[in-house]
């Protein structure tokens, strides 16, 4: 009966949600994000008479093109469940989408950040039983994305891994099998997101949206200062007058808009590094830091890391995909994995 038994990885992260099956890869890469519509108080016999109306791709739609009655938000927030009830029906959205027509429930092994609570990992679990699977496994990111990023865990050698998501940055020393050494902050690709759009507010007296704010950083922005930048026209809301306009924004001052968060997330890097043993900081030196996660991929973030740092910092192998990844090569060796599973219901 086991083999019938359906398995899906799951990367539930603050900014999007993959889910991965072995043997097909990632098969949904969507938002984490979910429309409710606002009922009449206390009708319909629901928490405040809200109702879902969309998740995924066709929520993000709508953010910040509502009307009042609908709210499009996250459930996520900086890596762990803030609304539970919403976060199940949105687990149950993927899972089915993800299973199709095929009448077994299925095993589901779910990522969470390094410095997760047991009560946010029972909750994680929970909310995975409770939206159709038939057991609930939870590991941490950073032992994942080691996985995903083909990096040999079971070594008696320290590797370390920063995998940068949108909510969080989970940075660990892995020995072994388990980790030595971590830390997770919650300053990421959000952040980011917003230190820009607060800097073109007071900067340029202009409104932006979080797209945009997204925008300019994947299009412009870089980690450190450059020779040859780039630029970009920013439309927005004109502050004073209340009508749109447009500025043009160039990478170095995207970079500086960005600095205080760099800092705080290359901070955390070098906290584990201050933690780590002698023996596996020499591997480390050796071995250099695998930077993965959809954040990783800011232009010269690398650079920055070596500059904070003092060590060689290189990006994964399609580092938006390396959690993911992870999900569904540990769930093809369960009994390897056994030690890094760190709940299980």
């Amino acid at each position: 009966m086991s083999f019938l038994t359906p398995k899906l990885g799951i990367d539930l992260g603050t900014t999007n949600v993959l889910v991965f099956v072995p043997g097909k890869g990632v098969v949904i890469n969507e938002p984490s994000v979910v429309a409710v519509a606002k009922g009449e108080k206390g009708g319909g016999g629901k928490k405040g008479g809200a109702r879902i109306v969309a998740i995924g791709a066709k929520a993000k739609e709508m953010v910040g093109r509502t009307h009042d009655d609908v709210v499009a938000y996250r459930p996520m927030k900086d890596g762990v469940i803030a609304d539970y009830r919403v976060t199940e029906a949105m687990l149950r959205y993927f899972i089915k989408k993800a299973m199709g027509w095929n009448p077994f429930k299925p095993i589901v092994l779910v990522s969470v950040p390094a410095g997760v609570t047991s009560t946010e990992k029972r909750a994680v679990i929970e909310a995975a039983v409770k939206a159709g699977a038939r057991t609930a496994y939870v590991v941490k990111e950073p032992i994942l994305a080691a996985i995903g990023a083909g990096i040999p865990i079971h070594e008696p050698s320290g590797r370390m891994v920063a995998d940068i998501g949108g909510g969080t940055i989970d940075v660990a020393v892995i020995s072994l099998g388990g980790i030595v050494a971590s830390t997770s902050v919650k300053c990421a690709g959000d952040r980011l997101d917003r230190a820009i759009a607060d800097h073109v507010k007071k900067q340029h007296n202009l409104v932006i949206g979080d797209k945009t704010a997204e925008e300019l950083k994947i299009k412009v922005g870089s980690a450190v200062p450059i020779t040859q930048e780039l630029t970009m026209p920013t439309k927005g809301r004109d502050q004073v007058s209340g009508l749109p306009r447009t500025v043009e924004l160039s990478t170095n001052e995207v970079a500086a808009a960005m600095g205080r968060e760099l800092r705080e997330m290359t901070q955390a890097v070098r906290k584990v590094l201050q933690e780590t043993p002698p023996e596996l900081a020499a591997d480390i030196i050796d071995n250099g830091i695998i930077l993965t996660g959809g954040s990783s991929q800011l232009r010269q973030m690398p650079e920055l890391v070596y500059r904070r740092t003092g060590v060689e910092a290189k990006l994964a192998t399609d580092p938006y995909y390396c959690v993911a990844r992870g999900t569904g090569i540990a769930l093809k060796h369960l009994g390897t994995y056994q030690k890094s599973i760190i709940a299980k219901r």
